[in-house]
């Protein structure tokens, strides 16, 4: 995967220790390639700390209150009550779970999978599978130039491994279910890494929950890698939904290979703050990706999505939109890079974001970046800031509807046509739902 240049100037490494946990001798550490990482990391983030509003990447979102805190673990053994599903009401299906980061079979199936499809933590990947862990774990995320992929690869002890082998086709949806407990007087922090393979010509579909069960204060940070084979295709939905108090980070690096197509969908509703980064290299001819999602955040929330698109080769289409909803004294961050290298002749890059202020100390920055080496492209971007249409609010009082009634409605009309990206139709009646217990809260 090409490097884009992400830089650690502006880090501060006095934060380094307190995020820092004692390694646990966990059996993860027992294969040479995590040791490895393990090791890398912990070096690497004592080096720089968390990143600063110094360093370009980080200048709309500050991490000073995450700095503040010290971290510590949880056991992953509380009680659940309910889990969340985007299948209906009695259907069961392959599902991995994890409790503040820690993997539990209790509550995970891998059900309905068919032949040629490894689903399972990483732990178990580690004992059974090292071959597929070596070949892939750290290939394709940096501990190098970003912070908090080192300080996931430094506390890497859970995840999930997902292979789809040669031709296979997966059309029921993997589900991953994070839940952040936390302790009570205490921050706890988790760092899973998933490493998700599809090989030439398959198919899967992959959808994330984020959830918080009680209130206390957690900090997740997430690192996926995400490789796609020639002709295949990864549908991939997420949606974060974690509590008041939480922190969740998200570094997604992914890997399309020729002809294959990495489709990409995240709703942010939860947490404190939260920062969502997409970096897909079309590293193929003929590659796609479709990187898309919607932002709504309230009160003193702060979400930021940051996604680099890197045209490495010819006939590549890139297709990017982005919708948020901001309200109360909330802020969000945009910030949308396409680079098309020298070779990627042919290129269709697009890339759009739309922001709906509702109030006047609502905020969004956004720095949309078009970095083109190759003459031969189509490429556009565009970025629009708003408020409700007056005009269209007063036609819907007028016709006897009450005003909160009338801004819900217009805000899910405003949020709807990015909802349709979601390609398959179950995810995205289920993300319809999250958005509108959203609106009903707003209410």
């Amino acid at each position: 995967m090409t490097t884009t240049g992400y830089s650690t100037r502006g880090a501060d490494p006095t934060t380094a220790p307190a995020f820092l946990a004692p390694l646990d001798g966990q059996s993860t550490a027992v294969l040479p390639v995590v040791a490895e990482l393990r090791a890398q990391g912990r070096a690497r983030f004592a080096a720089v700390g968390l990143p600063t509003i110094k360093n370009e990447a980080w200048r709309y979102t500050n991490l000073r209150d995450l700095a503040k805190l010290a971290v510590t673990t949880a056991s992953g053994d509380a009680p659940i009550d309910r889990l969340p599903t985007v299948r209906a009401d009695g259907q069961n299906g392959p599902r991995l779970v994890f409790v503040d980061g820690r993997f539990r079979a209790d509550l995970s199936t891998a059900d309905g999978l068919p032949d040629g499809v490894l689903l399972t933590d990483f732990a178990s990947a580690c004992q059974n599978h090292s071959g597929l862990i070596a070949e892939h774990l750290g290939r394709l995320a940096s501990a190098e130039d970003r912070p908090l992929v080192a300080l996931n690869s430094a506390d890497l002890t859970d995840g999930v491994v997902l292979r789809v082998a040669t031709g296979v086709s997966v059309d029921a949806p993997i589900e991953l279910v994070f839940v952040s407990v936390g302790r009570d007087g205490a921050t706890t922090a988790s760092h899973p890494r998933a490493l998700i393979v599809l090989e030439a010509g398959a198919r899967a579909v992959l959808v994330e929950h984020h959830v918080s069960q009680g209130d206390n204060a957690t900090l997740s940070n997430h690192v996926a890698e995400i490789t796609v084979g020639e002709g295949a295709t990864l549908h991939h939905c997420k949606a974060q939904r974690e509590n008041a108090a939480s922190f969740h980070l998200s570094h997604i690096a992914a890997s399309v290979a020729a002809g294959g197509c990495y489709d990409n969908f995240i709703l942010t509703i939860g947490a404190r703050l939260s920062r969502n980064e997409v970096v897909s290299a079309l590293n193929g001819g003929d590659a796609r990706t479709h990187v898309s999602g919607g932002y709504m955040v309230r009160g003193n929330q702060h979400a930021d999505i940051s996604t680099i698109i890197d045209h490495a080769q010819p006939n590549g289409t890139s297709r990017e939109v982005y919708k948020g909803v901001i309200d109360d004294s909330a802020r969000a961050a945009f910030q949308g890079k396409i680079i098309v290298r020298p070779h990627a002749q042919k290129t269709d890059g697009h890339q759009l974001n739309r922001a709906l202020l509702l109030s006047d100390s609502a905020e969004i920055d956004a720095k949309p970046e078009l970095e083109i080496h190759a003459d031969d492209v189509k490429c556009s971007h565009g970025c629009t800031a708003g408020e409700l249409d007056d005009a269209a609010l007063f036609y819907l009082r007028a016709r006897g509807i009450d005003k909160e009634t009338a801004r819900g409605l217009l805000i899910g009309a405003f949020l709807s046509d990015v909802l349709d990206e979601i390609a398959e139709a179950p995810i995205r009646e289920a993300f319809q739902g999250f958005v509108a217990g959203w609106l009903e809260e707003q209410r």
